[in-house]
C-alpha cells in the first residue's frame, strides 16, 4: 500500500496489507477475530482480500 494514504487506487482494494495495522484491525473486527487470527490467516493464505475473507467466513462458522 502506498504511504500516501490520499493516492489510493483500485489495486489497493483487493488486498490487505499485514504490515499496515489498521488493515489487519478492520479485518479482524469485520469478522470477529483475533488479531493474532487475522494475521494467521493472512500469513497462511496470502493477502488476497477475496481468499481471506472465504477463509475468515469458513473459520467463523465452526
Amino acid at each position: 500500500m502506498a504511504d500516501d494514504t490520499t493516492k489510493r487506487d483500485f489495486r489497493d482494494r483487493g488486498r490487505i496489507s499485514s504490515d499496515e495495522e489498521y488493515e489487519v484491525a478492520y479485518f479482524a473486527r469485520k469478522f470477529q477475530l483475533t488479531m493474532p487470527e487475522a494475521r494467521e490467516l493472512i500469513k497462511k493464505h496470502g493477502n488476497d482480500r477475496e481468499t481471506l475473507e472465504r477463509e475468515a467466513k469458513a473459520m467463523s462458522s465452526r
